[in-house]
């Protein structure tokens, strides 16, 4: 008797955790397997200026010729960040706005030749299908609040699935792993395959799921290391106004470098942009092998005097947020791991849609059973 009242309290659990979030995460499913492809796709779909070929080896444009095409191509425009493109070697991007306290989110990214200097362009990425597909995937155009509503939709999903192995155990006690009842009624086939679907995709799903709620937690992540970190790397220079003319930004890079030998530049953030101080060009390094490529330490270069004044390694909540992101959307494997993640994710469709399935069929037997007991001729039968 406790076993059963147990398992039809889980049962309750499963079964309501995954209506209320069966739709968004169909909607999460359905923009996230273009994204998987966002690069091909963009590629495909938008033109746009292609950096000179160059042999291996060929050094580097100097930065700060970097930023004097970027001044001249758009003059009316400050800039936030340099980025190196991690998908194209050839080509370093850059961050501008209006003013440097402009929100980010609504900079300009220009296109900058590695090698040459030369400006390629500033393409319109928020017109972009992909860009739609990711709006929709991370913040349905609703900014934080839709982040963390849908990182609460994340959480009800993997409580699905926790509740859906405590009550699909003990239901195919009695069957073999993976029984397909062909022979059976259509919802009894449905649920066979919601079930197959299910228990071969717990751990993606759980992965996916799990790294989809850190990385919705991002701003507050982000904000928090602004006050923690930053703030105690930058507190003798709080009170100083932002540098006028800063320094070089090829020898704050090489400073940098020098610091950490062992690693590469990812982006540098400007004085006075959101994460460096009014008085510092902060450099992102990242490391060589395929994970600490994908974390992160600061060195804050005086952009006065190009002296290094701090640089330490990211705390682990930033951490743990920056391989969140290469697990959720599966970028870190080259192709085939792409196809495998679609495959997966296409999987994760079908489960959804066989869970939604079943209960709506449940749903419409209910009513169809309480009508009949409410109006005993219905259940009589009709002259033909």
């Amino acid at each position: 008797m406790a076993a059963s009242k147990s398992l039809r309290r889980w049962g309750w659990v499963h079964k309501w955790s995954s209506i209320i979030c069966t739709v968004f995460m169909l909607l999460l499913c359905v923009t996230g397997l273009p994204l998987i492809f966002h690069e091909e796709i963009d590629e495909v779909l938008h033109a746009q200026v292609k950096a000179e070929q160059v042999a291996p080896g060929t050094p580097r444009a100097d930065l700060d010729k970097v930023m004097e095409a970027v001044r001249v191509a758009l003059p009316e425009t400050v800039p936030h960040f340099l980025i190196w493109d991690r998908d194209d070697p050839n080509v370093v991007m850059v961050s501008v706005g209006k003013s440097i306290t402009d929100n980010p989110a609504n900079n300009k990214l220009a296109r900058v030749d590695a090698h040459t200097a030369a400006y390629l362009d500033a393409p319109d990425f928020t017109k972009r299908f992909t860009y739609i597909m990711l709006k929709l995937h991370t913040d349905m155009f609703a900014g934080l609040p839709g982040k963390l509503f849908l990182g609460f939709m994340g959480i009800l999903f993997c409580v699905a699935i926790i509740s859906g192995i405590v009550v699909y155990a003990p239901s195919m006690r009695k069957l073999p792993f993976g029984t397909y009842r062909r022979e059976r009624r259509r919802v009894v086939r449905w649920l066979d395959v919601h079930n197959l679907a299910g228990i071969l995709l717990v751990m993606w799903t759980l992965v996916v799921g799990f790294t989809g709620v850190i990385n919705t937690w991002a701003d507050l992540v982000i904000k928090y290391w602004q006050f923690d970190q930053l703030a105690a790397m930058t507190v003798q220079y709080k009170d100083r106004p932002l540098v006028a003319n800063p320094a070089s930004i090829e020898e704050a890079v090489k400073v940098a470098r020098k610091a950490e030998p062992d690693m590469k530049p990812a982006f540098v953030a400007f004085p006075g942009s959101i994460f460096s101080s009014k008085s510092h060009y902060a450099v992102f390094l990242h490391g060589n092998t395929p994970l600490t490529s994908r974390l992160l330490k600061p060195a804050l270069i005086d952009a006065e005097t190009g002296v290094l004044t701090d640089s330490r390694e990211m705390p682990w909540y930033v951490s743990t947020l920056l391989l969140s992101q290469p697990l959720h959307f599966g970028d870190y494997g080259g192709m085939p791991l792409k196809i495998i993640w679609a495959i997966l994710d296409i999987i994760t469709i079908v489960l959804l849609v066989t869970g939604l399935y079943l209960w709506l069929r449940r749903r419409k037997t209910s009513v169809s059973v309480e009508r009949a007991v409410a109006n005993p001729s219905a259940l009589e039968p009709q002259a033909s």
